[in-house]
């Protein structure tokens, strides 16, 4: 007989974990010894699962039935070696490993679809409460779902015959995110119920949670980016040589990066998510096991918004601007100083939008004869994006600028970005007009079909072969449409004027302060000749934002007669929009602008030889793989196309006129061969090394593979710009080596180290390639933009140049000058015309890069638990080199790999007589996470160090048996996560996340 040694727990741990869970349940149970609850229990299955493995892997298991370790799941994978997270809202969504963040997460082994474009699934959308396990492979394995350059994550949730009996568990708890200023605790609710009938032959498993959350968000926020510009330039396009230049200007070589639009940015979020899961088992005889799973995931988001936001328009008076640094020169302080009002922007909105998943699934295993197993899988799973009121859309903006402004700021010396304005007393609802304004609504559906058929034939006494085909169906729709007034320069009254009334003065603002929401300290200009004439930025005015799109529809001119930039169209039933007119509203005309729909087939056959055998006095395991996938994208789109430019204001010009709707389809294909191996000895009953070699891929996500193009309807000096998918992307490609030691040295406790290499091919970058798109002519660039060149001279301003053209050629049809009561030339329209040159915009479009990227890691992870004592503790280090990091003198685009850090975790834990605790620390390396590119904004973005302490501490009460309380603590310290460029001073985003405690109980029976 087949004996159960080391080759059969991993092909049971294979079949019960990886693509088929519910395929070994029967075998499982025959192996499994471990029936203590809580850290200790947890840990001790999670080690068995690594010990047992047949290649590299790790994994986290529930500490009991409806408890996982963490609230949040990415919470808890962020503990294991190697793995760490990026958190939206302060809460962990998306997974990097090793250093990459091409990684497949599955459910029970399944592909999920997803709404976001990206092929990872949010652990965020998923409650802890309903998954018993996850495990991380780290290795690849010709039996698991293709899709991960660092890592393919399962997660495994419960079923009734694994636990056969009644079990129940229900949970309550109240939390209390500080990053709100609402002030009040949310509930959240869960609840799991599992029995088996009829001799353990039928079982049904029913779980379910529904959370509420308030939680908000502070930032500093520099989305315009730093322009950069060589020194070496005689005059740089934002900052001239000379005195006027700044002090130490003439002595510095390298790169100027100069601020463009600085801004506070203030957000409060509510989140609805309600998870359900209904899972029937059933076995009419011993050798068949039936399993049919219904799983629904749904979010309910919505957001308000409110920034306050100053744009340096780069006048000629510097003469407080200070200089710090040679090769990469930082504006420690930056000023300006107006001859005439400019703006201080106030800019709000709200949105909210609305996700759903529904999976069913069936699964039947059957062992055919007793050396062959059999299993077919099959999920038709759904979802869906839309926004949750079709008036707001899915995001959406107003600008309210106050044109008071005399001179404006940014000191970079504190640890916030300090704004600085002068007359900031003027700033008020008084004096707020009406600008632009977009509404834009997204509806996202994607559907996954996904059919598995595997087996495992045992043959001799230590060797087997697993097989298997399959065929996987992603359908994936994109929907966006908005509607955009692009009245930059301002309409409307302002109430500073003698005898107008202010058109937002009436509404009911709550004026509020800004610095004294973050905990950083800002720099305020100390030092500088002038200080005291310039205020700190500190004052903003919150209102309900439905109250402000009433008053910007009595503002805005156009209303009263139509929109200029296309009605919305209401959903079927409502009316047309907020304010009957629809220009303040988003549009559900999906037909009017872009629509794009790609499928992607993919057929795997797969076949893995296993043996086991002896090697000396030591024991060995040995897994050869092969893995074939053949793969076809069709990419189908629909965009809006345009025939004119108008220049409404001073630094900006739009696109506009749309003509119709231009189509376009594309298509792509591949096939990959994908071997393995993995190799485990077991050098004494404790110590077992592991080399694993072998090639795995990880395809484009969605968003990129979608075709078609579409520009940004906004345009300057630095040009126009416009975006397109690529369905003919080759996926990325890994050539993979491992090797690992692994010391068990006592029950619970173990120390490993491992080596891993990586040599990625067929990388994704973007490239650029300049298309004359729609033939527009180009206001900036033509001959009367010349001629008032010629007449100013090259450092006249945007504005003084448009002034010369409504003067010189009043009598041209594409110039329409304004006059305001006193007959002064106020501003106007410039359109293009036959006598400018046409705009060649600059395409981005996702490309396979040529040159192959190595990385190489070294991990390190003890685990520990003191005997008897009931104290453990755990630590672990990852140590990742990616070779050249992106060249920081660089005007053009870098290959930098984007993610790569070093990663580190300590936890401290004491399990012992119903109290458990548990403290964490969770840090995370300096990474590079962007490569921005585009003009004079090409630069990187690198995400700041970053550590994490959590807490959580339960106790089970002896009065009542079942009942356990608790309370969690998570980010303690209240830690910032902090963006910057080519300097740690160039600050590009500071966001103040809050600390998160959860109190609560939960009754288990």
């Amino acid at each position: 007989m087949f004996k159960h040694t080391i080759l059969s727990s991993a092909i049971i741990t294979a079949l019960s974990t990886a693509a088929l869970p519910a395929f070994a349940v029967e075998a499982e149970e025959d192996v499994e010894v471990i029936s203590v609850t809580g850290i200790r229990g947890s840990l001790i299955k999670s080690m068995d699962v690594k010990r047992d493995s047949a290649g590299i892997v790790d994994a986290i298991s529930a500490e009991d039935m409806g408890k996982f370790p963490d609230t949040n799941l990415a919470e808890s994978l962020q503990r294991i070696t190697g793995v760490s997270i990026d958190r939206q809202n302060g809460e962990g969504s998306n997974v990097t490993v090793r250093g990459f963040g091409s990684n497949l997460i599955t459910l029970n082994g399944r592909q999920l679809p997803t709404t976001t474009g990206s092929r990872s699934f949010d652990f965020a959308n998923i409650a802890s409460e309903s998954v018993s396990g996850v495990e991380v492979y780290k290795t690849s394995n010709a039996s698991v779902t293709t899709g991960g350059i660092g890592a393919t994550i399962n997660l495994s949730t419960h079923k009734p015959l694994q636990a056969p009996g009644t079990k129940a568990s229900i949970g309550v708890k109240m939390v209390n995110d500080t990053s709100t200023d609402k002030g009040s605790a949310t509930p959240e609710f869960s609840g799991l119920y599992s029995q088996t009938f009829a001799d353990d032959t039928f079982g049904i498993s029913i779980s379910g949670s529904r959370q509420e959350r308030e939680s908000g968000m502070q930032q500093f926020l520099q989305d315009q980016g730093y322009r950069a510009s060589a020194a070496s330039q005689v005059t740089s396009p934002s900052v001239p040589a000379g005195a006027e230049g700044g002090k130490n200007r003439d002595l510095i070589t390298g790169i100027l990066s100069t601020p463009q639009q600085p801004r506070y940015v203030f957000e409060e979020r509510q989140r609805t998510r309600t998870n359900g899961q209904l899972v029937l088992q059933f076995k009419p005889t011993d050798n068949i096991t039936t399993t049919l799973d219904y799983t629904m995931i749904k979010n309910h988001i919505e957001e308000q918004h409110t920034d306050a936001s100053v744009w340096f328009n780069y006048s000629d008076d510097r003469s407080e601007t200070v200089w710090d640094g040679v090769e990469n020169a930082v504006p420690l302080i930056y000023s300006e100083i107006y001859p005439a009002l400019t703006d201080t922007s106030l800019t709000v909105g709200a949105w909210g939008r609305k996700e759903s998943t529904d999976s069913l699934g069936l699964n039947i295993e059957w062992q055919a004869t007793e050396n062959l197993t059999l299993a077919l899988d099959h999920h038709s799973s759904e979802a869906e994006m839309k926004a949750s009121d079709p008036r707001h859309g899915t995001r959406n903006n107003i600008q309210l600028p106050s044109y008071t402004r005399t001179r404006t700021g940014l000191d970079l010396t504190g640890t916030l970005p300090g704004i600085a304005t002068g007359d900031i007393e003027k700033f008020n609802p008084q004096s707020i007009r009406l600008s632009g304004s977009w509404f834009a609504n997204d509806f996202y559906t994607s559907d996954v079909s996904q059919t598995q058929l595997t087996g495992t034939f045992l043959f001799g006494e230590s060797s087997s072969i697993d097989f298997g085909a399959s065929i996987n169906t992603v359908d994936n729709r994109f929907r966006h449409t908005q509607v955009q007034r692009n009245d930059w320069g301002g309409v409307g009254a302002d109430g500073l004027q003698d005898g107008i009334t202010g058109d937002f003065e009436g509404i009911d603002w709550v004026e509020d302060t800004i610095l004294d929401k973050f905990e950083a300290t800002p720099g305020n200009f100390e030092g500088t000749a002038t200080q005291s004439e310039y205020d700190l930025f500190d004052k903003i005015f919150f209102a309900d934002f439905d109250t402000i799109v009433a008053a910007a529809e009595l503002a805005d001119p156009e209303a009263s007669v139509g929109n200029l930039w296309g009605d919305c169209q209401a959903a079927t039933g409502a009316a047309a929009g907020p304010n009957g007119e629809g220009q303040f509203c988003a549009s559900t005309n999906w037909n009017s602008d872009t629509n794009r729909y790609t499928e992607e087939e993919t057929k795997a056959i797969y076949v893995q030889l296993n043996h086991e055998g002896d090697l000396g006095d030591m024991t060995f395991d040995a897994h050869l793989g092969l893995r074939y996938e053949m793969t076809d994208v069709y990419s189908e789109s629909y965009a809006p196309s345009y025939n004119q430019v108008i220049w409404p204001e001073e630094t900006q010009t739009t696109v506009t006129g749309v003509t119709g709707i231009v189509a376009l389809d594309r298509s792509g294909d591949y096939s990959k061969l994908l071997p393995n191996l993995n190799l485990n000895l077991n050098v004494t009953d404790d110590i077992t090394a592991r080399f694993a070699i072998g090639k795995t891929i990880a395809r484009a996500s969605y968003d990129q593979l979608l075709g078609g193009t579409t520009i940004n309807t906004s345009g300057s000096l630095n040009g126009y710009s416009g975006q397109s998918g690529n369905p003919g992307l080759e996926p990325l490609e890994s050539f993979n080596l491992d090797l690992s030691f692994e010391w068990y040295y006592a029950e619970g406790s173990y120390a490993s180290v491992g080596y891993f290499s990586k040599s990625v091919s067929n990388s994704i970058i973007t490239g650029t390639s300049k298309e004359a798109i729609f033939n527009l002519p180009n206001p900036f660039d033509g001959e009367k933009y010349d001629a008032a060149r010629a007449a100013l001279g090259n450092s006249a301003s945007n504005e003084a140049i448009r002034n010369y053209i409504f003067e010189n050629y009043a009598d041209s049809p594409s110039v329409t000058p304004n006059f305001n009561d006193a007959g002064e030339l106020d501003g106007g329209v410039i359109v293009g015309d036959s006598t400018d040159r046409t705009i060649m915009f600059d395409i981005n479009i996702p490309v396979n890069n040529d040159e192959d990227e190595k990385t190489t890691g070294i991990e390190f992870n003890i685990q520990h638990i003191f005997g008897d004592s009931g104290f453990g503790a755990i630590a672990n280090y990852t140590y990742v080199d990616s070779g050249d990091g992106y060249d920081k003198l660089s005007l053009t685009d870098s290959q930098a790999v984007i993610g790569m850090s070093d990663t580190a975790n300590l936890v401290a834990f004491y399990d012992q007589d119903g109290f458990q605790a548990r403290l964490a620390y969770n840090w995370r390396g300096e990474f590079l996470n962007e490569r921005r590119t585009g003009g004079n904004t090409t630069a990187p973005i690198y995400t700041e160090a970053y550590a994490q302490l959590d807490f959580n501490v339960s106790y089970e009460v002896p009065a009542v048996e079942g009942l356990t309380v608790f309370v969690e603590g998570i980010n303690l310290t209240d830690e910032y996560v902090t963006e910057y460029g080519r300097d740690s001073r160039l600050i590009y985003k500071l966001t103040q996340q809050g600390a998160r405690y959860n109190v609560g109980a939960r009754f288990k029976f």
